[in-house]
């Protein structure tokens, strides 16, 4: 069953709305004014994506049950799962590291399967599930958390960095988070609006039109989507709630211009002990070393592994620094006021948005190389004082990029002359419909 013809959708980059409407295959809805995608032609119902759901949570048990890889020293051998190494850091004494790799590597894709199969079960039935409003609000803060094709890559760095010192081999482990890491990407699609939506086409959620008068100030829920009008004249900082699912509405992110940069400070102090000191020992019969990110790069491109160590290079120098320099830019843009190169700079956060998370490998690298050469009296290798450090730009980059709110710099394109005030801000009486995209 179709939704409902008059329901809105608010692009999350630069604010415009438009109807929704039911796409034909191969088509997406893009937004006019900024050119971000806003939704996609999808032809699987909740039955199916529930199957697959169902099928991610059997892959996920296999995939830690089983070790990714194993290592042979002196007819010792070594095996290693995700949670080995996890209580391998853990033990060491580097509870930062094991915290935040446990977390992103394991617990959060967990709960992000369970929380689909709560919301998709009763919905394939045409029942709205219990708790819906809390929980597909829990899913979108989850999402940007989960970190399982990180970890993939990680693995296999870890693989090429020990081939020259003992002998590897991979498991079956690795296999499952292969499979794990494409049905989780698929199922990322599933949003929280995108879950709204489908709830809607199911008429199990009301869906309500605001007053479209020329004074209306209109706002999207970030959890459900639905687009509500806001009093025009409060202060847009105020903070409402969603009148469908009660999350807390702001017209604008509150406080963002200034909240980014303390985010952005505190990551750009951190990513000097991060690269200085080491985020790796290695004690071994002939004595211990430490090794930084860049001296990991030249040891894998002194190997001959000049592509893994290209990957590692961009992944953990590249990407960091990126993000800072990105988010400072659009940050400074904003405060200038400037109006120029909107939409490339709406594609530069979506960018920076997008390899945040790719940033975490090295971390993983390392508790996986624990586990692996965990021979104690003959090699071993634990966590180094950088890897927390690593960790937490990691961390405060991505916390910095969903802190700043790019339709702010929209919005001083409606009025580049001067300052806006909420009763200007407004959206357009009625609304548009998206350009389409075939593919």
């Amino acid at each position: 069953m179709d939704a409902q013809p008059h329901s809105l959708i608010a692009c999350e980059h630069c604010a415009s709305v438009y109807r929704w409407h039911t796409l034909e295959h191969g088509e997406t809805a893009a937004c006019e004014r900024c050119g971000s995608t806003l939704w996609r032609y999808s032809g699987l119902g909740p039955s199916s994506w529930l199957a697959l759901t169902l099928a991610a949570l059997f892959i996920f048990a296999l995939a830690n049950a089983f070790p990714v890889a194993s290592l042979s020293v002196q007819g010792m051998v070594s095996n290693a799962t995700l949670l080995d190494a996890v209580h391998i850091t853990w033990r060491q004494g580097h509870y930062a590291v094991a915290l935040m790799t446990g977390t992103v590597g394991f617990v959060i894709p967990m709960l992000q399967i369970l929380v689909l199969l709560w919301v998709l079960g009763p919905l394939s039935r045409g029942v709205l599930p219990w708790g819906f409003e809390p929980i597909v609000r829990l899913l979108g803060m989850l999402h940007p958390w989960s970190m399982v094709p990180v970890f993939l890559l990680g693995v296999l760095v870890s693989v090429i960095k020990l081939a020259g010192m003992a002998s590897v081999e991979l498991r079956a482990g690795l296999l499952g988070f292969a499979v794990l890491t494409v049905l989780l990407t698929m199922l990322s699609r599933l949003q929280p609006a995108t879950l709204w939506r489908m709830a809607e086409r199911a008429r199990v959620v009301p869906v309500t039109l605001p007053p479209m008068t020329a004074d209306t100030v209109l706002a999207g829920c970030h959890v459900c989507g639905q687009v509500q009008a806001l009093p025009s004249r409060e202060d847009p900082e105020t903070h409402h709630h969603c009148e469908r699912c009660h999350a807390v509405l702001h017209y604008r992110k509150p406080n963002s211009v200034s909240r980014t940069w303390a985010l952005l400070l505190a990551a750009a102090l951190l990513y000097i002990p991060a690269n200085v000191l080491p985020v790796m020992q290695i004690v071994s019969i002939t004595g211990g070393s430490g090794h930084t990110i860049l001296g990991g790069v030249i040891e894998l491109w002194q190997m001959g592994s000049w592509d893994i160590a290209l990957i590692v290079f961009i992944a953990s120098i590249v990407v960091p620094l990126t993000k800072l320099l990105s988010l400072a830019f659009l940050t400074l843009s904003l405060q200038w006021r400037s109006t120029t190169n909107l939409r490339q700079r709406t594609r530069l956060y979506q960018m920076v948005e997008f390899i945040g998370q790719w940033s975490m490998l090295d971390v993983f690298v390392v508790i996986i190389l624990a586990a692996l050469a965990d021979f104690q009296g003959l090699m071993e290798i634990s966590a180094g004082a950088g890897a927390a450090s690593f960790g937490l730009v990691v961390v405060l980059t991505m916390l910095a990029a969903m802190t700043f709110d790019l339709r702010q710099c929209w919005d001083v394109e409606q009025q580049p002359g001067g300052e806006l005030t909420p009763a200007q801000q407004v959206m357009p009486s009625s609304a548009g419909q998206p350009s389409l995209n075939h593919h």
